[in-house]
């Protein structure tokens, strides 16, 4: 085996306060932007009163970052007057204020947040609840029907006496209580909680706000959403997030009266862990009306900043520039952003003049985006650059609190993500002739284990390093380049290694892809040989296939695909070439964070 490599770590680049417990957190931010908005949220939405009057004005509450430390302190202290406090609670909720309450308030009183999936269906939720012995469920009213079912499973097990409740192998359900993120019919509300704990607060009940916290305990039980099996439960500490946020405002240029857009779900590490680097660096964040309303949000709020996955980054952009093509534009912001990127050169900087239109159209402030998850498309980033928005590439797990890897305001390439972050340390395990090794990492923000799987965790912590299963390679400069994942690599039958990810970039960038996956499959003329043919599993949008090419048929909308396949093609060696196409315009299976079920969706094609 070939040694590891070494992968450079970012220099810090911004002045940041270490904190090891969210008690500390909140005690800084409270004294550091006392008065400044930690959240704005609209309490009201436009509706229609009467046929002759005006749609009614959102309400908004304004939550200061006092009135966050003091909320945090009276929901902790209502839960522990309840008799709930050090217990583990539940959380399955869109994103929202109270969310963010329960996620640091619990551990604060030594108990253990459980944050779930909002997209689970029943049965996952269960057992996910079963599995870490949750004792108090705060919902939604989107959840209520499952806050329903588990009542009724609960009554269900205790009519059938003790036996009927020990059968499942993850146990009984333990919830003893149940609250609702806001008011709601035959359920008590956080609301409650808080008014109850501002009045023992105010009477000299200060216990909560006391009581001893470790850093470095099990404070959160984190879901992964695994593509293929059962999720495993991820444990972490306060001190691994507090050290990966540390990390992150040391490399990340986060300016304390920023707008956020908390538009990543709360219970994905990178959407909870993000929200608490908000409150470090004194940003505001804002919620978004849903999918369908983030630009009409972003000129709502001015954001500034925007967090999100590649698939959604991608989404925006392209829309800004379908829409010019609409417009007949196109060629004349093509030539703009050519324009703007040689005066660069001469250090002479007019891009947010320049594309001042298409700001606007982002709300107007728009000037920072960060995007985690898979490598982003490097057409996307060049684009937004060109045009004055700096668009900043991660990667990370849950299982690291979560960001291992990232670029910053200096280090920067397209398509890479970045160098190691600041105080973790990376290295590419066992590389091969290409270079490309798995990525390993130890840092204090990995993990303490999977909750009840020591095996899991022995396999997946060797030694301290945290095996990531991701594939990677480095260039010359230090940056760090996603080839994919270990699992996921096809091996052709002449020894060669293929990896999807890279060729499913390529075919990311066909205007009309919403999804594409590549897999091996059996070549007809193998005849049972084991040879693979590299198949591209591709879901078009339809809507351009008419509009574009006037394509209705599936025949007319493949020989168009294949035209642009050909093109990838060529630029391939022989053994990456693509021979075989599936294409559809029904979505692929996928995982409620939005990941393809790629084992399902290639048992399908082998079937094809």
């Amino acid at each position: 085996m070939a040694e590891n490599i070494r992968v450079k770590q970012l220099e810090p680049l911004f002045p940041a306060v270490k904190h090891r417990d969210f008690r500390s957190l909140l005690e800084y931010v409270d004294k550091a932007y006392s008065e400044d908005d930690a959240f704005i949220i609209k309490e009201k939405k436009a509706g229609r009163r009467s046929s002759a009057e005006k749609d009614d004005e959102p309400a908004y509450r304004h939550v200061t970052y006092h009135e966050l430390r003091q909320e945090n302190e009276w929901f902790g202290t209502g839960l522990k007057n309840r008799g709930l406090g050090g217990r583990k609670v539940a959380v399955i909720a869109e994103n929202c204020y109270e969310w963010m309450l329960v996620y640091m308030a619990v551990p604060m009183g030594g108990g253990i947040t459980v944050p779930l999936d909002k997209g689970l269906p029943y049965d996952e939720a269960l057992w996910s609840l079963r599995r870490s012995g949750a004792e108090v469920l705060v919902f939604d009213k989107k959840h209520r029907k499952i806050a329903e079912q588990l009542k009724a499973e609960m009554e269900a097990e205790q009519s059938a006496g003790p036996e009927a409740a020990d059968a499942d192998p993850e146990g009984p359900l333990r919830i003893r209580a149940f609250f609702s993120t806001t008011e709601l019919e035959g359920y008590e509300s956080c609301r409650t909680l808080i008014e109850e704990g501002r009045q023992a607060c105010e009477a000299g009940d200060d216990e909560y706000w006391k009581t001893p916290i470790d850093p470095n305990g099990v404070s959160l039980i984190l879901f992964t959403s695994g593509t293929s099996g059962r999720a495993k439960a991820v444990m972490l500490s306060q001190y691994n997030v507090l050290s990966n946020v540390y990390a992150m405002e040391r490399t990340q240029d986060i300016r304390h009266g920023d707008i956020n857009m908390a538009f990543l779900p709360f219970h994905h590490t990178f959407g909870c862990d993000t929200q608490v680097m908000m409150y470090a660096c004194g940003v505001t964040t804002v919620f978004c009306d849903g999918l369908r309303y983030i630009q009409k949000n972003m000129c709502e709020y001015h954001v500034t900043i925007f967090i999100g996955v590649p698939l959604l980054i991608e989404a925006i952009y392209k829309r800004v520039m379908r829409e010019a093509e609409k417009q007949g534009k196109l060629d004349t912001l093509k030539k703009g952003m050519r324009i703007s990127g040689m005066l660069r050169k001469f250090h002479i900087d007019v891009r947010r003049r320049m594309f001042k239109d298409v700001i606007e159209q982002l709300g107007g402030a728009l000037r920072f985006v960060f995007s985690g998850a898979s490598a982003l498309d490097p057409e996307t980033v060049r684009g937004f650059e060109a045009m004055g928005i700096s668009v900043v590439q991660g990667y990370g797990m849950t299982e690291a609190s979560p960001v291992i890897a990232t670029e910053d305001a200096k280090a920067r390439r397209a398509g890479s993500i970045g160098k190691a972050l600041y105080t973790v340390e990376v290295e590419l395990k066992d590389p091969n002739e290409e270079g490309i090794g798995e990525i390993i990492c130890r840092a204090p923000n990995v993990m303490l284990g999977y909750y009840k799987e020591p095996e899991e965790t022995a396999k997946t912590i060797v030694d301290g390093w945290l095996q990531t299963g991701d594939l990677a390679r480095m260039d010359k400069d230090g940056f760090l380049f996603i080839t994919g994942r270990k699992k996921n690599v096809i091996v052709l039958k002449n020894g060669k290694n293929v990896y999807p990810e890279e060729i499913e970039t390529l075919i990311a960038d066909l205007p009309y892809v919403k999804e594409n996956i590549l897999i091996g499959v059996p070549k007809r003329e193998s005849g049972g040989s084991g040879e693979l043919a590299l198949c591209a599993k591709i879901v078009y949008d339809p809507e351009y296939m008419r509009e574009k090419y006037g394509a209705e048929d599936q025949e007319a909308v493949e020989a168009i695909i294949w035209k642009d396949l050909e093109v990838i093609n060529k630029g391939m060696p022989a053994y990456k070439q693509i021979t075989r196409l599936i294409a559809q315009d029904k979505e692929m299976v996928k995982t409620t964070t939005g990941k393809v079920k790629r084992f399902q969706e290639g048992a399908s094609a082998h079937a094809e």
